[in-house]
């Protein structure tokens, strides 16, 4: 049984057994409009249908919607502040905190004048030069390492392999872009 919407937007596949005879409340899935839904096709010839009588809708008085104002805030305007947050004297006084305005300076000696730092990414790039100097060492004297202590070949060979997949996922990743 094909069953259709209310709204007219969708239609429904039910098993002809799901609606009795009397009738059902049933549910629009996609508006969800609730109706009474009758079996579609299914009048019995021996019942009569009685005719249909104008029925003339009641008026029913309107209801307005009575809307409530809206609360006002009162604002007061804003006294400027005595001391500023910021001032010696408040930070004294709330804080704890003392500033001289008389700061002395520090001397800086003519060595501490030219030194620079090393900064993060030069140690970034010192470290690395320090890896793959130390794997490639490990490469040519593996032969050497091996054959002294024969039990490192393992960790030798997985090592190297990491290695290995590690350059191909960037060898990848960079064609891949």
């Amino acid at each position: 049984m094909i069953i259709t919407c209310n709204c007219g937007e969708k239609k429904f596949t039910l098993p002809d057994n799901s609606i009795p005879t009397t009738g059902r409340m049933v549910q629009c899935g996609f508006c969800g409009l609730k109706w009474k839904q009758f079996p579609v096709g299914e009048v019995k010839k021996t019942q009569s249908i009685p005719r249909a009588k104008k029925v003339v809708p009641r008026s029913q008085p309107i209801k307005q919607k009575i809307e409530k104002p809206k609360k006002v805030k009162k604002t007061t305007p804003k006294k400027p502040r005595e001391i500023s947050l910021y001032s010696p004297e408040y930070l004294a006084k709330k804080h704890g905190i003392k500033i001289n305005d008389a700061q002395p300076e520090k001397k800086i000696s003519k060595q501490e004048k030219g030194k620079v730092s090393f900064g993060f990414y030069n140690s970034l790039l010192v470290f690395i030069f320090f890896v793959i100097t130390l794997s490639r060492i490990l490469y040519f004297s593996q032969g050497f390492i091996i054959t002294n202590v024969p039990a490192s070949e393992f960790y030798l060979n997985y090592f190297f392999e990491s290695i290995r997949n590690i350059f191909e996922i960037w060898k990848n990743l960079i064609t891949s872009y």
